[in-house]
């Protein structure tokens, strides 16, 4: 593991800050276009962008100008300003010149209930396990065993090659129950999926580049690819997922600017599908023959009992397969496992190093505690029995509208073709029911649906919501 983290690891502050953002001033200098030069340029004014030294409605300079400051042809100026009008950076405006776009929001819209009200609602919006009570009693019996016997590393480790040398097996043992294979080597502990997501996007695409998605996918992926000046390119899929055909057209059409594509195969999608073998080997061919990396996004880890194989499998060489603890067994068990292609490996702990330097070791022991002792097997099934009578329960209720599988956190709702969104979700939530819209996962225009959550609420709230939204919303 030594030689994982090289000099990174002993780098300031302000050089960590410059592997994320290396060009961040502006003007940029000669010194700072490397090659391709295009691309160069596009990262630097990308990158100048994010770090504020170019504000919102500032007007670049005319291609002539800045080739001859630069040192470059007019052509590579027009590739790099093509590159950032694609990434919805800058706009283009014939007779005007180059300006950029107004900064992104701060605020991620998220596609779940969270404004205050007098009276709370009865919340189906929010994609989260059950309350079960074995899990508050996990906690309390786990923090007093290590009370007495917490390891110095988890109170005084600063170092993340010794969170990695600890806790590998463990991750490795969990990754296992996933179905993926794995050596403590090539996994990554992280703080939860969404820092791996992002480690693995950072491994797989520069400023500008396309990342292909399902035609709906999970909230976070939009702000990450928007935070890291990528665009997100939705592929059309059938009742089996993405459809690999369309991702090879779309691929080629891209002329090499797509990367990888974003998956969620085991049923952590809004849609809430778990895709069959047959067509996780057929996509994964389909990157392959398309040159893609393969980012398998896998939020409920172990909860599908008998699932097919992971997608990752298929093609390890190019997937970065990423799960995490608090969708399946607590909410705050906030530890995430991001394995890793072997040729990839050091540069996604160098990403990670830069961004979140190391997964907080109390949590890794806490994790594993409870899966070397047994504590994650016992939650895992409890969680199981549950959501299989809670899903029973909404199939009973709504009926087979609502999309589903077995051990799902959450039902999947289409609406009449014609029917708002908008005026559903407020239909539901006068009668003190909040759900999540559809729209807040489209990649790709899609018909209007409801995300139904089941593991929110108690049993008797859960059977009162569903039949409230059996009665008050049309379908």
């Amino acid at each position: 593991m030594a030689r994982m983290f090289p000099r990174a690891a002993r780098l300031s502050i302000r050089a960590r800050r410059a592997i994320l953002h290396p060009m961040s001033h502006w003007p940029l200098r000669r010194t700072d276009i490397t090659r391709p030069a295009y691309r160069s340029l596009a990262q630097g004014i990308a990158a100048a962008i994010d770090a504020g030294s170019l504000p919102p409605g500032t007007r670049l300079p005319p291609h002539r100008d800045l080739a001859w400051q630069l040192g470059v042809s007019v052509q590579t100026v027009s590739r790099a300003y093509e590159e950032l009008i694609r990434a919805d950076l800058i706009s283009g405006e014939v007779g005007r010149g180059s300006f950029v776009r107004s900064g992104p929001r701060e605020t991620i819209e998220v596609p779940w209930f969270r404004a205050p009200t007098d009276r709370p609602p009865i919340d189906l919006s929010m994609m989260t396990p059950v309350a079960l009570p074995q899990i508050r009693t996990a906690w309390s019996e786990t923090l007093l065993r290590l009370s007495d016997r917490l390891p110095d590393p988890a109170m005084l480790s600063f170092r993340p090659r010794q969170t990695m040398s600890l806790y590998g097996g463990m991750a490795a043992a969990w990754l296992a129950r996933c179905g993926m294979v794995v050596p403590a080597q090539r996994i990554l502990i992280t703080n939860g999926t969404t820092p791996a997501m992002f480690v693995a996007l950072q491994c797989v695409a520069l400023p500008g580049d396309i990342i292909a998605t399902e035609s709906a996918t999970c909230h976070t992926l939009r702000p990450a690819a928007q935070h890291l000046h990528l665009r997100l390119q939705g592929i059309p899929d059938d009742e089996h997922g993405m459809d690999p055909d369309a991702l090879i057209r779309a691929a080629r059409a891209a002329g090499g600017r797509m990367k990888a594509v974003f998956l969620l195969p085991s049923g952590g999608g809004p849609r809430a599908r778990v895709m069959d073998r047959d067509r996780r080997e057929a996509l994964a061919r389909a990157a392959t023959e398309a040159g893609l990396m393969i980012l398998e996004s896998d939020p409920t880890g172990p909860m599908p009992p008998r699932r097919p194989p992971a997608l990752s499998g298929f093609a390890p060489e190019r997937s970065f397969y990423f799960t995490g603890l608090s969708k399946c067994l607590s909410p705050g068990l906030r530890l995430g496992f991001l394995a890793m292609p072997e040729k990839m490996a050091e540069a996604a702990l160098n990403r990670h190093l830069s961004m979140a330097w190391m997964a907080t070791p109390l949590m890794a022991e806490i994790a594993h505690d409870w899966i070397t002792g047994g504590t994650a097997d016992a939650l895992l099934a409890a969680q199981r029995s549950e959501l299989a009578a809670r899903n029973r329960l909404a199939v009973r209720v709504l009926g087979q509208r609502a999309q589903g599988f077995l051990h799902g956190l959450h039902r999947w709702m289409p609406l009449d073709p014609g029917t708002d969104e908008g005026a559903a979700l407020a239909t539901a939530l006068s009668h003190q029911v909040a759900l999540a819209p559809g729209a807040g996962f489209a990649i790709l225009p899609q018909g209007p649906a409801l995300r139904v959550s089941l593991g929110g609420a108690t049993t008797r709230d859960l059977e009162q919501a569903l039949r409230i939204v059996s009665a008050v919303l049309p379908g």
